[in-house]
């Protein structure tokens, strides 16, 4: 049987599987522009709180209700995010969350005129972690219906903290 965690266990696995690989695809809610990938930047003592370094003419830079897919590089954990993007120019911000990926895309560095700090701040969040029982991973591969017992962990949450 696969263990059945608590919201805030669910949450707590999305953080880290997020700090392991920290792409999502996010895109303004009413827009007609696809989604794009970004790399997340975390700021653990800004829960429920994701930045992103992008150009000033990025697509999502002006800001609104947005809303973000992670899927973890395993294909084990799965996350859509509801929220609000915003700048958040502050200079001590970009200076703690400043990093050599960052610096691949702003050839000026942190003074960089078109570099942007966006910040996400998630409303809710949709979270499935598949930590299917090893018989359920059986009828998977061989045929055979996944009794819930055997299936994952899925939490919906206003708080990813």
């Amino acid at each position: 049987m696969a263990d059945q965690h608590t919201p805030q266990e669910v949450a707590d696995k999305f953080i880290d599987k997020l700090k392991t690989s920290p792409f999502v695809m996010i895109g303004l809610e009413g827009s007609d522009q696809h989604r794009e990938p970004m790399t997340a930047q975390i700021d653990d003592d800004q829960p429920n709180t994701l930045f992103f370094f992008a150009g000033r003419g990025n697509r999502i830079a002006d800001g609104g209700r947005a809303m973000a897919q992670f899927v973890s590089k395993g294909h084990d954990f799965f996350a859509c995010l509801d929220g609000v993007v915003s700048r958040d120019d502050d200079r001590a911000g970009i200076d703690k969350l400043w990093n050599k990926a960052a610096e691949a895309y702003f050839p000026g560095g942190k003074a960089d005129p078109d570099l942007t700090l966006l910040r996400f701040d998630i409303d809710s969040a949709e979270l499935w972690e598949t930590d299917i029982a090893l018989s359920g991973r059986l009828k998977m591969l061989f045929g055979g219906t996944i009794k819930p017992q055997e299936n994952s962990s899925h939490a919906v949450v206003d708080t990813v903290a």
